[in-house]
């Protein structure tokens, strides 16, 4: 018989738990060393081979397609019906409100010599509105603004580029505010149109021009319907911001006391969010007017057709001198937008002394306004800006001469300067990205992709390396991905040390970020044009300049990122004896790392951009395509291409830095 034996009871001890297993952790920035060492070793061994590469006059069968596409869509445009009743109908309604807007302040119409308001009622209104928008500063800034436009010698193709903008912005802000509206109620609108703003807002201007002539031919409804669908976005999601970021408790009062959802919205949740959808407005206006300068590509009237023909025939002051108009215009709107924004929150009620008595000042205001729009409807000397312009003259031939100067005696410096970069940083890496086999550059985008960003990523950028590919201007890609690649680093190196500067600083802060904030309004054109006349016709012109224009966003991501960082920390730090290295290198760049990879995403999207607008001054690649499209018929299907290239680039840049922003604040 067998005898069970008794398990022995437990005791009050309780033994020590096993000790838990350590899971190694891989360094992201280790495995991405190693696949950029395994694609050197590769490279040395395949160099040359499958490389897609393909001359400036050739094209591909997709090329050819889009050729036959747009040949048979300028057929067959008038007996089309969905020519005739949609797209021709929308390019006739724009036409028509373009041609409105500039008979009104910039050409006349058949039976008059003179616009309908001359130079004195725009300057007239343009006080009279920022004054009751603003404050009489801003009103000043507009008036000194605008006449310095006449002095300029460019009235009216300032005027042009105003009529241009003001349309645009008005389409826009027609179906921006409502979409903005139903996406700020909406969660599952929110979710919807969400992904599609992120992807017109990572699209660089130049790849809206091309698709759009093919519906609505050059001019400027083109130029108007694509500076409406680029400035849209903004308004949009700042719209929906606005409106969800209205109290709960505030939308539940109204709704207790019977408010219909129409009345709350209306009542409540519009007048609440009044600021901050006027400050969508100003995104808006700044989108649009440095869209409609671009849009001069496609035959847009205006300031950007007098840049764009000094930057295709090097003439350095004039493109300054209407640069310099440019910067002019978007300082105004944007003082202007933003003065608006700020009433918008101090606004009293109307029983305030001070109000009542403004309003009595505004009212004699507009009389002032409409007598002097009467004077320069009814006279000649009021409608023509008075004078030749000599102001502008003599800002051309001063920077004509500077340039000229600075060529003479700075060019051994400029030189050495863009030689060192150019031959020690850009040329190895392009040479590397496209003298590797296609696939090769695919495979290492596609890991890198994956390690940075995870699966989703990776598989993103598996599609774009794909679609890429198929779009027959891969080499030209690499070209330019190489060119963003290097001013991206270098836009980060700025970015982090003047960001952790003005992080670390308040009185640095305060005195950059005024000047950050000035950059950021200026279309990008402007900032080639310095460049131009210190480098040259080069692609490294193009890089500085895509560089200084991507630096102050990625400069204040950081410094705010910085900032960011818990004083209790950098004070316990300091207390184990950290000396300012230390803090800067081990807790707050560290602690700061999802800013890091923010501004990295936003000064990628930047740069892109500008890369490719430096096509005009001899950057080539992708850039150089679309330009040559838009002159060159046979090369249109080709343009076209390499508009759909960059689109690739941006969202395969944009996904991955995203997705890496993710984790790095996770």
């Amino acid at each position: 018989m067998t005898v069970a034996t008794a398990k022995p009871e437990k005791t009050g001890t309780v033994e020590p738990p096993a000790p838990a297993r350590r899971v190694r952790t891989v360094n992201r920035a280790v495995v991405v060393a190693a696949i950029l060492l395994l694609w050197l070793v590769l490279f040395a061994v395949l160099r040359g081979k499958q490389t897609l590469s393909l001359a400036a006059a050739d094209l591909t069968d997709l090329h050819r397609w889009f050729n036959d596409v747009n040949d048979s869509i300028g057929a067959d445009r008038n007996s089309n019906p969905l020519f005739l009743y949609f797209f021709n109908e929308i390019r006739l309604v724009i036409d028509t409100l373009v041609t409105f807007v500039q008979e009104l302040i910039s050409q006349p119409s058949a039976d008059r010599p003179v616009p309908q308001i001359g130079w004195l009622g725009v300057v007239g209104i343009a006080g009279y509105v920022s004054w009751a928008v603003g404050n009489w500063r801003v009103a000043l800034l507009a008036v000194a603004g605008f006449t310095f436009l006449g002095l300029q010698g460019l009235w009216q193709e300032s005027m042009d580029t105003l009529a241009l903008t003001l349309s645009a912005v008005f389409v826009a802000l027609l179906f921006a505010i409502p979409l903005g509206v139903w996406a700020g109620l909406s969660e599952r609108f929110h979710r919807i149109v969400t992904p599609f703003l992120d992807f017109m807002q990572t699209m660089p201007t130049f790849v809206y021009l091309a698709p759009l002539t093919l519906f609505f031919l050059i001019g400027p409804a083109s130029a108007t319907i694509a500076t409406a669908i680029y400035a849209a976005p903004p308004a949009i999601r700042i719209t929906a911001h606005a409106i969800r970021s209205v109290p709960e408790t505030t939308v539940e009062a109204a709704d207790s006391m019977g408010a219909t959802r129409r009345q709350a919205l209306l009542k409540v949740l519009l007048p609440m969010s009044k600021r901050t959808v006027v400050m969508g407005v100003n995104q808006t206006i700044m989108a649009a007017l440095a869209m409609v300068t671009i849009a001069a590509l496609i035959d847009a009237p205006g300031l950007g057709k007098t840049v764009v023909q000094a930057l295709q025939s090097l003439d350095v002051g004039t493109a300054f001198n209407a640069g310099l108009a440019i910067v002019v215009m978007a300082i105004v709107l944007d003082r202007v937008t933003t003065a608006a924004s700020a009433r918008a929150e101090t606004a009293r009620g109307s029983d305030s002394p001070f109000l009542k008595w403004r309003r009595q000042l505004l009212a004699a205001g507009a009389v002032v306004a409409l007598v002097l729009a009467y004077l320069s409807h009814t006279y000649v000397w009021a409608a023509e800006f008075p004078g030749d312009g000599g102001i502008g003259s003599n800002i051309a031939q001063t920077t004509a001469d500077v340039t000229t100067w600075a060529q003479d005696n700075l060019s051994g410096l400029t030189n050495a300067f863009r030689d060192v970069l150019t031959n020690g940083l850009l040329n190895p890496f392009q040479t590397v990205l496209t003298d590797s086999p296609w696939w090769l550059v695919g495979a290492a985008l596609v890991a890198i992709g994956t390690v940075l960003g995870r699966w989703r990523a990776g598989v993103t950028t598996a599609v774009c390396v794909g679609l890429l590919v198929g779009t027959g201007v891969w080499s030209d890609g690499m070209t330019t991905l190489a060119s963003t690649a290097v001013a991206t680093v270098l836009v980060m190196l700025l970015g982090v040390v003047l960001g952790v500067w003005m992080g670390r600083s308040a009185l640095v802060d305060r005195l950059l970020r005024p000047t950050l904030d000035a950059a950021q309004v200026m279309p990008p054109f402007v900032y080639l044009v310095p460049f131009l006349a210190l480098f040259g016709a080069t692609r490294f012109t193009a890089i500085v300049a895509a560089v200084v224009y991507a630096a102050p966003v990625a400069i204040k991501i950081i410094a705010d990122g910085v900032r960011a960082v818990p004083a209790t920390t950098v004070e316990a730090a300091t207390s184990t004896g950290c000396n300012t290295w230390q803090i800067i290198t081990k807790v707050q760049l560290p602690m700061s790392r999802g800013a890091l990879t923010l501004a990295t995403n936003q000064g990628l999207i930047y740069v892109l951009s500008m890369v490719v607008v430096g096509g005009l001054v001899g950057a080539g690649a992708l850039g150089y395509d679309v330009v040559a499209g838009f002159s060159q018929g046979q090369l249109y299907g080709k343009g076209l291409a390499a508009g759909l290239a960059i689109v690739l680039l941006g969202v395969m840049f944009d996904r991955i830095t995203q997705a890496a922003a993710r984790r790095a604040g996770a």
